[in-house]
């Protein structure tokens, strides 16, 4: 076995040849990032579209690739839409505490003028 195999070759029990599209995003001591990715797109699908986009631009591609897969494996119905979902919910949650913590201060500070006002006549 070649110890220099990216994790995609390993897993897929082929040759990784030098022009592997990918070696530079799986490396071999992380075999579970490629076979999350594998079982949810397959790695045809998976070699398509790192072949269509730049260069510059396939690591975040696959970044996303292996957390949308993650995502899909630990929640098969939602996937990362149900994280989604979840942050949105806790931004409202906390919109709507700071809506009201801003309105118990407006309030504290119109007393506190009112009083201060009063204390003045």
């Amino acid at each position: 076995m070649n110890p220099k195999r990216c994790a995609a070759c390993k897993y897929l029990r082929r040759r990784c040849p030098k022009d592997c599209v990918f070696s530079p995003y799986f490396p071999p001591n992380d075999p579970q990032k490629f076979a999350c990715v594998h079982r949810i797109y397959g790695a045809g699908n998976v070699s398509k579209m790192l072949q269509q986009l730049p260069d510059q631009t396939r690591a975040e591609a696959v970044e996303s690739l292996c957390f949308e897969a993650k995502c899909r494996v630990d929640d098969p119905v939602y996937g990362c839409v149900g994280i989604i979902h979840l942050l949105k919910t806790q931004i409202q949650k906390t919109q709507n505490e700071l809506a009201k913590t801003q309105a118990e201060i407006a309030v504290a500070q119109t007393k506190l003028s009112q009083t201060q006002n009063s204390d003045f006549m």
